[in-house]
């Protein structure tokens, strides 16, 4: 028995190790994948330019092999060649490091995991809705929750600044009952995904597009339970940013339009996470 449990702790040891390495990996990639894309200082680019926040993630923005992809990123591409209008690009990998920027003029359009909800319109604007998504519970295989309702007195982890943390009060108050919740203001969805995997912490909650690329990728994941129901994605602006809002509208119109193009780009990145 003793021998087993030393067996299960080097396991979990060994697991750990490989899980930060892997963050160190992603952290790294992350430095260097700013060589490829027209990048912006700490200062407004002026002019016609925009400059837009872009988080690194599976679904919005990747770096892989010297290639760059990610749907949010051919889309803002897409935009630009149909409006002539130039782009620089900002990876991050924190929301509140964009939100920081977006606030402070810093950045012009925030493209993130930061579902549309109606506290988010007090603060901001949000373009047509890119696609929907919603948000799962991640916790280990082994910890056995099935239901919502499981969580009470628990405490679950959300990315700082993520709306997803009121979604959570919002289900604690339905259910009579208090669900604890931390913001991680250094860490994406991935890492946090990563530190549930290694045992760090019990639960968090992201986006299920993010938490099906990542479960696919590391053992022992288990991403079945809803935390919301389905709810719009889309590209978040300064609330006194109304003339580029409905530009940016027009132009996924026009992307919209060309059936040909739109379906190959959901097809390549959307399986049952839905496009509009």
């Amino acid at each position: 028995m003793l021998r087993e449990r030393r067996h299960a702790i080097k396991g979990q040891a060994v697991l750990y190790v490989a899980l930060l390495a892997l963050t160190v990996a992603l952290m790294v990639m992350l430095s260097h994948c700013d060589q490829p894309l027209p990048l912006a200082g700490d200062q407004p680019s002026g002019g016609d330019t925009l400059d837009v926040a872009i988080e690194y993630s599976p679904i919005t923005y990747y770096s892989y092999d010297d290639t760059l992809g990610g749907y949010d990123y051919d889309l803002l591409r897409l935009i630009g060649q149909h409006s002539g209008r130039p782009m620089k690009f900002h990876p991050i990998v924190t929301l509140s490091r964009g939100l920081e920027g977006l606030n402070d003029s810093t950045y012009d359009i925030l493209v993130a995991q930061f579902p549309t909800t109606a506290a988010g319109r007090e603060r901001y604007l949000f373009t047509n809705p890119i696609y929907i998504d919603k948000q799962v519970l991640v916790q280990r295989a082994s910890t056995g929750v099935k239901r919502q309702f499981q969580l009470a007195g628990d405490t679950v982890w959300v990315v700082k600044g993520s709306p997803m943390k009121e979604r959570i009060e919002g289900l604690s108050r339905e259910m009579g009952d208090t669900i604890h919740v931390m913001t991680d203001p250094t860490h994406g969805a991935e890492q946090l995904m990563l530190r549930v995997a290694a045992g760090e912490i019990k639960f968090a909650v992201v986006n299920q597009s993010i938490a099906r690329v990542m479960a696919s990728k590391v053992a022992g994941l288990d991403i079945s339970v809803d935390i919301s129901l389905s709810q719009f994605q889309a590209w978040v602006l300064r609330k006194d940013n109304t003339p580029l809002c409905d530009s940016l509208n027009r132009w996924i119109d026009v992307i919209k339009a060309d059936k040909a193009l739109y379906d190959q780009l959901n097809t390549r990145y959307f399986q049952d996470t839905q496009p509009l």
